[in-house]
């Protein structure tokens, strides 16, 4: 069994426990404020400070600066590599800062000078409450690649949990002490967000310490490492979040035709993460700290053959998710989220936006994977390129498709382009490598293909008929409509890789029964 399998599920781990919390704050919000306008105001102001946890967190700031922190490692000595570390943080602050005061006093004056209408006002507050989150959650991201680089998975991942915890807690304690009103007690959230992020980088400062780093300023301005790092990340920020950039500017257009759009898409866009952060991130967050390694000794038949081999278990374990969340969306929603404010029309809206989006599961995954290949080789141009092009398809294919489709259309158009990104990402990298080894990734989806179908049959055969026998009036009803049809569906689906005898699946087979093993020893 690979390393690269057994830390990402390790990794992994920490990431379900924190997506699984993940889950619980979106039931919250759902049962709080169902998908109305108030929801999808929150909703936005939320994505564009979040925006920057992909573009330098999980995405261009670490994809550029861990390869060369691991560069450091091996050719300077361990009180260099900390200053490297310093002077890209003191970078960050002034930059994070900088941005935060300009973005801080132009909503104060445009909500002090401007007749907004209520919806759109309400979102500017929200904002305003929230974007200094953007330096909090930067540097948790940035603390988190560090320990990453030193081999440290577990607990940078579970630093993501106490995120949130207080944004829960920020529901049940803190909102209905700030008015009777909806609009007035979301207030409590956006406070939430702000605790949350300090709670979330302080969690992994004292593993920093016990690996040597000291907190130190270090002027950044003509620092070497600094400006490659710079001149790496600006394409990269890009490149490595295509698919949250996607978001973010199709809940900005969503918001001017309606704002329940945006809340609707957003709890799809929350059930496509689960999958999609529990092994496809894990594993792209692996994959860039041992890919970097390779590139750098020159070994790029070792490096093709890893990528090839992370690829081929994406597809095995995100093939299973694709067709649960297609199949089974409505039941899924229904349980997790039909409560309170959020009512049967409200599940009909954010199903019909899963079931679009479902579809491109893979490729959104993949693109994580890819983007990181070309980081690790040093190359942050191509994948700037794919993605401003998938950008403004996506773009373009939204505003096409909201009119009629509303959320449903949204889904559409980011699977699509997704599919077309990963598609410009290989061949890219085709060029840059020469031969890429995919004959076991093409095995894995030819294979994977098949069990997919089979599963999708039982799981729709299965569900039917357990909503034409007992329905779905209780909660235990409920959880009978998602598990029954999913656990026949994924026997299905295992037997058939089983039957098939591919690698890929029978080593995630077997790392499976190791951990049901120790559980039970």
């Amino acid at each position: 069994m690979s390393q690269m399998l057994k830390s990402s599920s390790a990794m992994g781990a920490a990431t379900l426990l924190s997506r699984v919390l993940g889950m619980v704050r979106e039931i919250a919000y759902a049962r709080f404020m169902g998908d109305g306008w108030v929801a999808g105001a929150f909703t936005l102001a939320f994505t564009i400070p979040n925006l920057f946890r992909r573009l330098l967190g999980e995405g261009a700031l670490t994809a550029a600066f861990i390869p060369i922190f691991k560069e450091k490692e091996k050719t300077a000595a361990e009180a260099e590599v900390w200053r490297a570390a310093n002077a890209v943080i003191s970078a960050l602050v002034i930059f994070a800062t900088a941005v935060i005061a300009i973005v801080l006093v132009g909503l104060s004056l445009a909500l002090a000078t401007t007749q907004f209408d209520a919806k759109t006002r309400l979102m500017l507050e929200l904002l305003r409450v929230m974007f200094p989150y953007m330096l909090l959650v930067c540097l948790a991201a940035v603390f988190m690649g560090l320990l990453n680089a030193r081999g440290h998975f577990f607990i940078p991942a579970l630093g993501a949990t106490l995120l949130n915890v207080v944004m829960i807690a920020s529901v049940f304690l803190a909102a209905p002490r700030f008015g009777p009103k909806l609009d007035e007690q979301v207030f409590a959230l956006a406070f939430g967000v702000l605790l949350a992020g300090v709670a979330q980088a302080a969690f992994q400062l004292p593993a920093l310490r016990r690996e040597g780093w000291r907190p130190a300023w270090v002027t950044p301005w003509r620092d070497e490492t600094v400006r490659v790092v710079v001149r790496k990340m600006v394409p990269g920020m890009v490149g490595v979040a295509a698919f949250q950039l996607n978001v973010t500017l199709v809940q900005l257009v969503s918001f001017w035709v309606d704002p329940v759009i945006v809340a609707s898409f957003s709890y799809a866009v929350r059930l496509m993460e689960l999958p999609q952060g529990v092994f496809g991130i894990s594993l792209a967050t692996y994959l860039l700290t041992s890919l970097s390694g390779l590139a750098a000794e020159k070994k790029f038949p070792e490096f093709r053959a890893a990528l090839g081999q992370g690829l081929s278990y994406l597809v095995v374990i995100n093939g299973l998710a694709t067709v649960l969340l297609m199949v089974l969306a409505e039941p899924i929603v229904r349980l997790l989220f039909e409560r309170g404010q959020f009512g049967p029309e409200s599940t009909w809206r954010a199903a019909t936006a899963l079931l679009c989006l479902a579809p491109g599961l893979l490729a959104f995954s993949m693109v994580n994977i890819l983007a990181r290949a070309f980081y690790a080789l040093g190359d942050t141009q191509t994948p700037m390129k794919v993605s401003v092009f998938c950008l403004g398809a996506n773009l373009l294919l939204s505003v096409l498709f909201i009119g009629e489709l509303r959320q449903a259309g949204l889904g559409l158009a980011n699977s699509l382009t997704s599919a077309l990104n990963v598609w410009l990402l290989l061949r890219g990298l085709r060029k840059k490598l020469g031969e890429l080894e995919l004959a076991a990734v093409k095995r894995s989806m030819k294979s994977v293909l098949g069990a997919m179908i089979v599963g999708a049959i039982v799981a729709f055969g299965v569900h039917l008929l357990w909503d034409a026998q007992l329905g779905h009036g209780t909660l235990a009803l409920r959880l009978g409509e998602v598990f029954v049809p999913a656990g026949f569906a994924a026997l299905m689906y295992g037997a058939v890789l089983w039957a098939d005898k591919l690698p890929a699946a029978l080593e995630v087979a077997a790392l499976i029964g190791q951990k049901l093993r120790r559980s039970q020893s």
